[in-house]
């Protein structure tokens, strides 16, 4: 399986890199980064660029894909208002998956949602996930929907996020509808994609399900 990722130096997307990394049914994996993520691997290709609405210069990287991983994303406490928020979530990943569709039309593209993401909600972020979950569907694109992500430390991962993971961990780790760990997303991930699953979005108890279907099966 060839994986192409995005988001690899975020906390969520650089545990979705090593999973993929470690998988041995993963052959080969491509990250489109604006900086290096910091791994190195035989598996490995980096590609580095800078205008996310626009990936004609690097095309060639979305052909011959079989999924591509898409973990890119700001909280909204990162952003300036909502015209910055929507161009991260929501165009950014419509333009890579417009330019997956075309390369590698076989291949499913995953976004990284949120739980909570509704057209209706009264939280700007909210709604913009669930447009872009709306317009990505239609593509066959699956779409994640966690809870409180227990991912890798990031130098772009909020601080509120950084001091809450060891409490979250005590606290939350029981329930499955309110936590899970970044290498969870990426177990899941590569479950749906070995399983043909396509155009659905899938919440955070049912992602630690199909994580821990992929560890038993590995055993």
């Amino acid at each position: 399986m060839t994986v192409l990722t995005f988001g690899a130096t975020g906390s969520a997307g650089g545990s979705v890199l090593r999973v993929c990394l470690q998988s041995p049914t993963v052959t080969a994996v491509r990250v489109i980064v604006r900086r290096s993520p910091g791994v190195t691997d035989p598996k490995l290709t980096v590609i580095e660029h800078d205008d996310y609405t626009d990936y004609s210069a690097i095309a060639a990287s979305f052909s011959g894909v079989d999924a591509c991983f898409y973990c890119l994303g700001k909280s909204v406490r990162q952003v300036s208002g909502e015209a910055e928020y929507r161009r991260i979530t929501h165009d950014f990943a419509l333009a890579a998956a417009r330019m997956l569709h075309d390369k590698s039309p076989s291949a499913v593209f995953h976004f990284l949602s949120g739980e909570g993401a509704s057209l209706t909600s009264r939280f700007m972020w909210a709604r913009v996930k669930a447009e872009t979950e709306r317009d990505l569907i239609p593509f066959g694109a699956v779409c994640w929907r966690p809870a409180l992500i227990d991912g890798m430390a990031s130098k772009s991962e909020p601080l509120l996020y950084k001091s809450m993971r060891p409490l979250a961990r005590v606290l939350l780790s029981p329930f499955r509808s309110m936590y899970v760990t970044g290498a969870d997303i990426g177990l899941a991930m590569l479950v749906a994609t070995e399983r043909g699953m396509r155009g659905q979005t899938i919440g955070n108890a049912e992602i630690r399900a199909l994580a821990e279907r992929r560890v038993e099966t590995r055993r």
